[in-house]
């Protein structure tokens, strides 16, 4: 069992660089979205934001299959078994580029079905179908960004994968402006010009990334070997897919309940949406903590589990739980102190602002609650139980989030649509923390990997 001085310098070893792995990486996202809002208007940044939930519908395979590809190769790191490590993420990358490449085919083919079964407000319908073309053509390469540098964390690594989003995000940050003002004789491309942007950070981040662990050494390098692993393996991916289908699927129920939740939000006009787009930037880095707390959780009782110390696994879930009131607790303390200047970062009309400050102090607290059933979840996770967390967050979501949301909506207005957040959030605690200590905790654990 590991000192309580060792395990609190593990995780935040482990915990430092992927929370600023995860802020690079919306970083990307938020540069965008505030140079649409700032050097195009309003119209440019909400036509960008209708595609948000779409591309979280699309990745929430990868980001399913990347959670079980995590927890096994921790599980293998764990036992030193290094040729399993290298047979689970090659069966993990052939499968997640094929889905890449099979969404790329046929998205941008029903890119135009798919904003108009939104609701899409006409005066920006055909930019977003602009951008999110482009958009879905970039998936195989997002989708093996988001794996690797999940199945890095797997083995311990928080570091590379923090140099490769912090590369993404540098070429982002610059081509995006001289895209849209076409500097350097490059085209203007309005609101396309994040999308292009974003598609060529990922393929040069993807080849320093390939280019580094080789030089490295990695065990993860794209080399000989992997490509050797890159096969498909029933046993390992019916492993793989025993904790990532439940994740991936959880993921593809919320990614519809915002839909659902984004249908409403467009009935009140171009200007609910950009606040909408602006409020899920402004979350996404207050989420941050909280899901790289929960990602730390699995990683280290994955590990902790592959080595046979089962001692840890208490030790752990508190470190986790502590750490997520300290720090997702601050970052909420301070979008409350500051939101004024955050929101007009985005947004460039009074009236919108408001309107986004008004909603953000709606949801905001309740992100901390939601970190605390991240611990939870993510440390049953660890030990390959997925089947009851992921059935309790996606009852939340449909019992809570969407009725009370439909419900709220027509008796008082947009406020309706955000109080099913905390509303969800509260529900999921309580049901996760409640299996948890009463169910889980009185189960035996075994390895999977």
């Amino acid at each position: 069992m590991k000192k309580p001085a060792a395990l609190w310098a593990s995780f935040i070893a482990f915990l430092a660089p992927m929370m600023l792995s995860n802020v690079l990486q919306s970083l990307s996202g938020t540069l965008n979205n505030i140079y649409l809002g700032h050097m195009l208007g309003v119209d440019a940044l909400a036509a960008a934001t209708v595609f948000f939930p779409v591309m979280f519908f699309f990745i929430a395979f990868v980001m399913g299959l990347g959670m079980g590809a995590t927890v096994l190769i921790g599980q293998a790191y764990g036992a030193g078994d290094t040729e399993r490590v290298q047979s689970i993420a090659g069966a993990s990358l052939l499968v997640t580029l094929s889905a890449g490449v099979v969404i790329a085919m046929l998205g941008g083919a029903f890119a135009g079905h798919l904003m108009a079964a939104l609701g899409t407000p006409d005066n920006i319908r055909a930019d977003a179908i602009t951008y999110a073309r482009i958009m879905m053509l970039s998936m195989p390469a997002f989708f093996v960004f988001l794996l690797a540098t999940s199945i890095l964390r797997g083995v311990g690594d928080a570091v590379t994968p923090l140099w490769v989003l912090a590369l993404s995000a540098v070429i982002g940050l610059v081509l995006t402006p001289a895209l849209i003002m076409g500097w350097g004789g490059l085209p203007r491309l309005g609101v396309a010009s994040a999308a292009v942007a974003s598609l060529i950070s990922l393929f040069a981040a993807l080849g320093w990334l390939g280019f580094y662990l080789r030089v490295k050494g990695h065990p993860l390098a794209p080399n000989a070997t992997l490509l050797r692993h890159m096969k498909f393996d029933g046993r390992i991916l019916a492993l793989v897919m025993r904790v990532g289908v439940p994740t991936g699927v959880q993921m593809v129920i919320m990614a519809i309940a915002e839909i659902v939740l984004l249908g409403l939000v467009n009935r009140y006009g171009s200007d609910a949406t950009a606040a909408y787009g602006a409020i899920n930037q402004v979350l996404a880095y207050v989420q941050f903590p909280a899901m790289s707390i929960g990602v730390t959780v699995s990683v280290l009782g994955a590990q902790a589990i592959g080595g046979g110390r089962l001692g840890d696994l208490g030790a752990i879930t508190r470190t986790g739980l502590l750490l997520n009131l300290l720090l997702t607790g601050a970052g909420v303390l301070a979008i409350y102190v500051f939101s004024q200047a955050i929101v007009a970062l985005f947004i460039t009309s009074p009236e919108v602002v408001d309107l986004t400050r008004h909603l953000l102090q709606i949801v905001l607290w309740s992100v901390v609650v939601f970190g605390m059933s991240i611990v939870f979840s993510g440390m049953m996770r660890s030990s390959g139980t997925v089947l009851a967390p992921t059935a309790i967050s996606i009852f939340a979501i449909l019992a809570v989030e969407v009725p009370t949301a439909l419900l709220l909506s027509a008796q008082i207005g947009l406020d309706g649509v955000y109080i099913a957040y905390p509303a969800t959030f509260c529900a999921m605690f309580l049901m996760q923390a409640s299996y948890f200590a009463l169910v889980w905790r009185r189960r035996a654990i075994q390895a999977l990997a």
